[in-house]
């Protein structure tokens, strides 16, 4: 089949999210500029760049209770900082329960009941025993065509890793098993990895 979109589909459910898929999914924890901590789950989300390392983050819809955008994005505007914690598998349903839409002034760490560690190099919670957390520094939002849709970039300036997941000087992500997003409400995860050798490395 073949479909433009802006005329629809035809089919029971949008094929976007499963035909872009697997996703990494980026636990953002930021906090609001009147001390609230946030914790929210997005699967638009990679890293961009290794020199300086930088990573990026895609926020769509709103919220009624902020002015554009969601608690994450308001919040990043507000301090500009935030943290990306890598999900695991075994904190699927943590996860899940921190994507609830609840009012801004509600803690997702307390919510999702979370257990919260201090960052490094900025102001923001991180979730404590992540296999892996990204700190970072804003570096532009842009807005994307559509009703809410926003690009965060971000500056690491830290990094954390789990000891029990570096194997040899390796981060094996084997150990703690990545947590990814397909379409629909499906996930998967990585169960095992091969290699597969460049051209230019032969």
């Amino acid at each position: 089949m073949f479909y433009r979109p802006e005329d629809g589909h035809g089919l029971p459910h949008n094929p976007f999210g499963a035909i872009v898929s697997p996703r990494p999914i980026a636990w953002v924890s930021s906090r609001g500029a009147d001390g609230v901590d946030n914790l929210a789950p997005y699967s638009f989300f990679n890293g961009v760049a290794y020199v300086p390392p930088q990573i990026m983050f895609a926020s769509t819809g709103a919220k009624p209770d902020q002015d554009a955008g969601k608690d994450s994005l308001a919040n990043i505007r507000e301090t500009g900082v935030f943290c990306v914690n890598i999900v695991e598998y075994a904190m699927r349903d943590a996860m899940n329960a921190s994507s609830e839409t609840l009012p801004r002034e509600v803690d997702e760490f307390a919510h999702a009941g979370v257990g919260r560690a201090s960052c490094e190099t900025i102001d923001c919670p991180r979730v404590a025993g992540a296999p892996a957390a990204l700190e970072c520094r804003l570096t532009r939002i842009e807005r994307l065509p559509g009703a809410a849709n926003y690009v965060v970039f971000g500056e690491v300036t830290g990094v954390h890793l789990r000891d029990d997941v570096l194997v040899d000087g390796i981060f094996d992500v084997t150990r703690y098993r990545p947590l990814a997003r397909l379409g629909y409400r499906d996930y998967t995860r990585v169960d095992e990895v091969f290699p597969l050798a460049r051209p230019d490395d032969r």
